[in-house]
């Protein structure tokens, strides 16, 4: 008798395949969008643009369409990524259209001005992270250098704090991270070990406080040290588009995904105590049963 391959598996199959294609995609845009929307970019430096996207976009494919999980964290708990990648995209994008407005303005780089002249202008108030990053720049900066970079990180900060906000919501409105399902620590935590160590819940909520602690103080500490190494070696070129684009979309990105992560172990802990104590409650409920 003839046994056909199943047609969930070849469905399963070709779904991992096109959505691991697609963010494998996503991945090298993100990488080439500063190279393809700039104007006046180096031959050099579009090769070398273009080699780390299909690097970066490769490794991106591996990951999504292996089954057995590797770096990743949260890959099977959506939105998480998705959130993360929209607001570092949404970044990078924003901020190319904001340089690209001086030389080649359009109606949508004009919109992007306007709404960091917003952004920038409300955000810019003493001990902020906008002015701090403001302050990076060398004391004989142009006042072109010093509005775009207020403006730039306006924009990178507003859509910072808007992604945390929207994960919350998921997490506190939602039901993330179960709302789809049941949750597989150690597919979305590949790098955790819940074997190792003292209780696990212990340790998920020890990481939580330290992501969250950390992201809050990311963008205060990174200009203090980028204003310290640059006493110390050659400064950041923040007048080159490319470096000032990668340098506040990081500036703002890595503080978000550390506080994304350490809301994502705190649920993850809470969730583990919730289901011991259902057990607990099981147990005690079934030994006074078999005591009456």
């Amino acid at each position: 008798m003839y046994r056909g391959w199943p047609v969930w598996k070849g469905r399963g199959l070709i779904g991992r395949l096109s959505g691991a294609a697609t963010r494998g995609f996503l991945v090298a845009l993100l990488i080439a969008t500063p190279a393809l929307m700039l104007p006046e970019v180096k031959s050099d430096s579009s090769q070398f643009v273009v080699l780390i996207a299909l690097l970066a976009g490769f490794l991106t494919f591996v990951e999504y369409n292996s089954n057995f999980p590797s770096i990743i964290e949260f890959r099977d708990a959506p939105p998480f990524n998705r959130l993360r990648f929209s607001a570092i995209f949404l970044s990078v994008f924003m901020l190319a259209a904001l340089i690209s407005h001086q030389t080649n303005p359009t109606g949508m780089t004009g919109a992007v001005n306007s709404l960091g002249v917003i952004l920038g202008n409300a955000l810019d108030f003493p001990y902020s992270p906008v002015r701090l990053a403001v302050l990076m720049l060398p004391p004989d900066a142009s006042p072109q250098m010093v509005n775009t970079l207020r403006m730039a990180a306006g924009i990178s900060h507003f859509l910072s704090i808007l992604g945390i906000l929207i994960f919350f919501v998921c997490i506190r409105f939602l039901n993330w991270p179960t709302r789809r399902g049941a949750f597989n620590v150690w597919v979305n935590l590949p790098l955790f070990d819940p074997t190792a160590g003292r209780d696990v819940v212990y340790r998920l909520q020890r990481d939580a406080r330290i992501n969250i602690t950390l992201g809050f103080l990311l963008p205060f500490v990174i200009p203090a040290w980028v204003k310290l190494f640059s006493i110390m070696i050659n400064p950041v070129s923040l007048t080159n588009p490319q470096t000032l684009i990668w340098t506040l979309s990081a500036w703002a990105f890595l503080p978000t995904s550390m506080i994304m992560r350490g809301l994502a172990m705190a649920k993850v802990a809470s969730m583990i105590t919730d289901k011991r104590r259902r057990a607990y409650a099981d147990a005690e409920a079934d030994g006074d049963f078999q005591a009456a």
